[in-house]
């Protein structure tokens, strides 16, 4: 008879209790044939492709089949050759969707380990159902403050089943003042920040943009966080005409940039800006043409690109030639998720090959903690060394890139400022907004 003291906390059961109990009545019932087929791993992948934040989502299609068609004879792992199944799952741009699909992947399909991508709104609530079961987790595509602090990570102790890949806010702010420090402005920027973990985090007093950006020698107006697909932002253009910015900066979807842009020419604040550095929303070929002819010009950050240094460990490809085969595949350009996406699922394969069991989670954790691996978009490692500002994270480089008229293409990303990545290669000039 199970006996409860008073007073005693109650926690929701994981799925490791689950198979604790009831594990060995289930193999009980099981036929002596079935205990004989092939072996496999499951991996659950979770992205945006639907919603506000599909274009994160874009290339999903086109890694997945690519990575699934090289993993056709399945992997050696742990003594023993396993096939592997992704199983893709669509967040629809909604957290509360993510942490649904999450427990599904994990308590119904029994995954082995779970990957999220794009923004702290797909792989935040990913990772907190991944902890809370106990489960090996890998995440990129969110700022890592955004991702760390915004589940309450404690740089002391970090998290046990999750780690996570992507550059941090300070490099963002650095390559953002980079740019600006090259020409003359009056040095006031607006801040156009969305109601989302991305907004928050960038807003916040100590870890965001606010006190830094003061301490480069701006001045930063902030009139509150806007609400996500809202149609008007007259309040936000007033408080920057009145301040006379001269750079607004942010991160909002692509929609709500449009929505700011159109409503910015109409109020007059399109004609006194010299930069528009934009996060997050300005990334896609498609969000700048949206814009018709006033996407000029735009400037944004450059986490990946055709001319990154970098090699795919599993495919073998550079990162020139994997944008060049999405291209003659889809019709469509890279676009900069393109090579996370397909890194975020090389070092889980890799994780998975150097577990000394992959279908025991503890063996499966310890593997990525060890991970140091050549990925398409650099060499990820969680060692502890400096690229690690905590336990768990590994950044990656970002440089400054700006939206300029294309040849064969309507729009096309340069890359103009390299000051905090020398190794990746300028591919123009940065100019002013015209």
């Amino acid at each position: 008879m199970l006996r409860i003291e008073k007073g005693a906390r109650l926690r929701k059961p994981t799925r490791r209790d689950v198979l604790k109990y009831t594990g060995a009545a289930a193999l009980g019932t099981l036929a002596a044939p079935a205990l004989a087929q092939e072996r496999v791993l499951r991996i659950g992948f979770v992205s945006p492709q639907t919603g506000p934040l599909a274009a994160f989502g874009e290339a999903d299609t086109f890694v997945l089949e690519g990575v699934r068609a090289a993993l056709a004879s399945g992997i050696e792992a742990g003594g023993s050759r396993w096939q592997v199944e992704i199983l893709s799952r669509d967040s629809q741009s909604n957290p509360n969707r993510c942490a649904e699909v999450a427990s599904d992947l994990i308590l119904r399909d029994e995954v082995d380990l779970i990957l999220a991508s794009s923004t702290g709104d797909t792989t935040n609530p990913v990772a907190d159902v991944a902890e809370l079961n106990e489960v090996p987790c890998l995440t990129t595509d969110t700022p890592w403050e955004a991702h760390f602090f915004g589940r309450g990570g404690n740089p002391a102790e970090g998290f046990d089943w999750t780690w996570h890949f992507f550059w941090g806010l300070g490099d963002l702010l650095g390559v953002f003042a980079d740019m600006w420090g090259r020409f003359d402005t009056n040095h006031r920027v607006g801040g156009l920040f969305a109601n989302d973990v991305e907004g928050v985090a960038l807003t916040h007093p100590e870890l965001g943009f606010p006190a830094p950006i003061q301490a480069a020698g701006y001045d930063m107006v902030l009139p509150g966080l806007m609400t996500p697909m809202t149609d008007d932002l007259t309040a936000f253009i007033g408080a920057f005409n009145e301040a006379e910015t001269e750079i607004i900066t942010g991160a909002v979807t692509p929609p709500d940039f449009s929505t700011f842009w159109t409503q910015a020419a109409q109020q007059g604040l399109r004609s006194r800006l010299k930069f528009a550095t934009i996060a997050k929303a300005m990334l896609f070929p498609a969000a700048v043409e949206a814009l018709g002819d006033t996407g000029d010009g735009i400037t944004t950050e450059v986490w990946w690109s055709p001319g990154h240094p970098f090699v795919s460990g599993l495919m073998g490809q550079s990162a020139g030639e994997f944008c060049a085969a999405y291209s003659t595949a889809t019709g469509r350009q890279w676009t900069q998720p393109l090579g996370f996406k397909h890194a975020l699922l090389e070092v889980a394969i890799d994780a998975l090959k150097r577990a000394a069991d992959p279908k025991d989670p503890d063996s499966l954790r310890d593997a990525i903690a060890g991970t140091d691996y050549q990925s398409l978009v650099r060499p990820v490692s969680f060692g502890g060394g400096p690229r690690n500002p905590v336990r768990n994270v590994c950044t990656t480089p970002l440089v400054g890139g700006q939206w300029k008229r294309g040849t064969a293409t309507p729009y096309e990303l340069a890359v103009v400022d390299n000051t905090r990545a020398t190794d990746i290669p300028l591919t123009g000039d940065l100019t002013l907004l015209d």
